[in-house]
């Protein structure tokens, strides 16, 4: 019997993916439930793991192409004296003779279902013979003793001078991520001459950042990645969507002194401005709701999504799930283990795909306003601006100093109105300056 490995469906707006490695070669043993290739997705590097067991009979798409979803990747043979069976088939193009059953995520299967597929009618929604594996399992040996790196931690240590086979990976069958390559280049880890290095797991170790990546030639032409690629098409997605702008200043002093309170103890900006969005969208469902088929669709939850920029390019939105129900130190450290998974490509789809509502901070970076591209599948987007000192007159007409930003929300005009965004954008700026320490209750 010969199988078929599908390009599977790793997020709902994925249409292709990119081969980052295959962790099985021609001939070799699979077993089932074992990963056989590593999958880049629009926005994490996913195992893919074979429903079947046989051999891995012939690759159709070789590591650094791409395939669109529900096609073909590779053939298993159920023994080895089909293997050359496979690669006539894979020659000829045929496809309708394997029997495939219907994919389950590993430790929860269910019974399979005989399916005849065939690459050009696969469904994009249901792939029927792989099981994908969550990237955050821990580091096992890498099958049949090669080594799994990751596209970026092969630039960062081509870019370093890094022998990869001085580090031993954490990541998934052992994979090396960025992360295993930035702790090698720290000081606290730099080998002695000669000298090998295994960079033990840790479970909560905070990745070193990346160096800067060395400049693109001027005259030249680069490639898209798949997130880039990703981002595009959502942009293009929300160019149909008919949105309108309301902009609003807000006063920080008080927010600004309850961030150097809570600072120390592991609580980031972002997390505060989540948290205090959060508490405000309570009292307007209306701003976290969306545009359907079925009409507006009012969320049952409060997930806020924050735009993160991503070194080698492109944008993701890690999300911060039920944040008006969870404390601002937890929801701290649910933050820095997001951005921490977002930066080596390791976010579970749910944990990128399910903002009802998002915010995109350019503060930091000295902006002072800006309006944001409101998401695909969302009602609103709020842009941050960077807080700094102005000078301001009192109700009572006198003049002072106080810290100010400027916030603009960008939303579907389909689903709100300006009046109903005027009243978030209040609401929101009553409790970042009259009521913050709410916040931490």
């Amino acid at each position: 019997m010969i199988y078929e490995i599908f390009m599977p469906a790793l997020s709902s707006t994925m249409t292709e993916g990119k081969i980052t490695s295959w962790v099985k070669s021609p001939g070799d043993k699979v077993e089932k439930g074992e990963t056989v290739v590593i999958v880049e997705s629009d926005k994490a590097d996913m195992d893919v793991e074979s429903f079947y067991e046989g051999y891995l009979g012939v690759i159709i798409t070789p590591a650094g192409e791409s395939a669109p979803v529900g096609s073909a990747i590779a053939y298993v043979a159920e023994t080895k004296e089909e293997i050359e069976e496979a690669k006539k088939k894979a020659a000829t193009g045929k496809t309708g003779t394997t029997t495939p059953e219907t994919s389950s995520q590993k430790g929860n299967e269910e019974p399979p279902s005989k399916l005849v597929s065939s690459p050009t009618a696969a469904s994009t929604a249901s792939i029927p013979d792989t099981v994908i594996s969550s990237p955050r399992k821990a580091a096992s040996t890498v099958p049949s003793g090669r080594q799994i790196v990751s596209p970026r931690a092969k630039r960062i240590a081509k870019d370093n001078g890094v022998d990869l086979t001085q580090i031993a990976g954490t990541g998934p069958n052992g994979r090396i991520t960025a992360a295993d390559v930035e702790a090698f280049l720290s000081p606290a880890s730099t080998p002695a001459p000669g000298a090998a290095v295994a960079v033990a797991p840790k479970a909560a170790a905070t990745p070193v950042p990346a160096k800067a990546a060395s400049p693109v030639a001027l005259g030249t032409s680069q490639s898209l990645t798949t997130l880039q690629k990703a981002v595009i098409n959502n942009m293009n997605q929300s160019l149909s969507v008919p949105t309108f702008r309301v902009g609003y200043t807000i006063t920080t002093d008080a927010l600004d002194a309850l961030y150097k309170q809570v600072k120390s103890k592991g609580v980031t900006m972002t997390a505060l401005l989540a948290k205090a969005v959060a508490v405000t969208l309570q009292k307007h469902p209306l701003v976290n709701a969306s545009l359907s088929d079925r009409g507006i669709e009012y969320k049952s939850n409060i997930n806020v999504a924050v735009a993160v920029a991503m070194d080698d390019g492109g944008l993701i939105t890690p999300v911060l799930q039920n944040a008006d129900q969870t404390d601002l130190y937890t929801l701290s450290r649910n933050w820095k283990g997001l951005v921490d998974r977002a930066r080596a490509k390791q976010l579970q789809p749910e944990e990128y795909n399910s903002g009802t509502f998002t915010i995109s901070n350019l503060g930091m970076f000295g902006v002072d306003r800006f309006d944001a591209i409101l998401p695909p599948g969302t009602g609103a987007i709020l842009a941050i601006g960077g807080s700094r000192p102005q000078v301001m007159a009192t109700k009572d007409g006198a003049i002072k100093v106080a810290n100010q930003m400027q916030v603009n929300l960008t939303a579907d005009h389909r689903v709100i109105y300006g009046a109903h965004a005027a009243q978030f954008l209040q609401d929101l700026a009553k409790l970042i300056e009259t009521n913050p320490q709410s916040l931490t209750l």
